[in-house]
């Protein structure tokens, strides 16, 4: 990793939320997920959070390099519904080696939706789906493929 990064760098990610995004669509397989109301769904809010930790990180990290959520613990306190536009404002709050901090908070249009902090951990991908295959093996399930390389 680059030593770019810095405490207080912040980013802001805009998602205007599809209907795709809902709680009835996070598992088709689950009946009690399809009886819910059809608003934003706190597993695609936290996806949202996370994709906005990404992006500030991204241009910091070394070719080959990318990084992995390794600790979420946000709120969902009010509701979205589809056609609205989730803004995620992120900010990294301390670079710790591989172990980069983020607060995050989101809010669509009226008011805040959801806020907390995300944790990330920069790895070298080769190493990563290394290990990730080995384990695969193990459980003689199917091999992941390289971030980036489609094979």
């Amino acid at each position: 990793m680059k030593g770019t990064l810095k405490v207080g760098d912040r980013s802001r990610l805009d998602f205007k939320v599809p209907v795709e995004k809902t709680v009835p669509r996070l598992y088709p397989e689950s009946p009690d997920f399809q009886a819910m109301p059809a608003v934003f769904a706190t597993g695609f809010m936290v996806g949202l959070m996370e994709w906005g930790c990404l992006e500030l990180l991204r241009p910091h990290l070394d070719d080959g390099e990318g990084s992995l959520g390794i600790h979420v613990n946000v709120s969902h306190g009010a509701a979205t519904v589809p056609g609205q536009v989730v803004s995620v404002d992120c900010e990294c709050t301390a670079v710790n080696g591989r172990r980069i901090s983020f607060k995050v908070t989101a809010h669509d249009g009226v008011e805040v939706i959801g806020a907390g902090t995300h944790d990330r951990m920069v790895v070298p991908w080769k190493r990563f789906v290394g290990l990730v295959n080995a384990k695969a093996a193990k459980a003689g399930a199917a091999e992941i493929a390289m971030p980036g390389t489609g094979a």
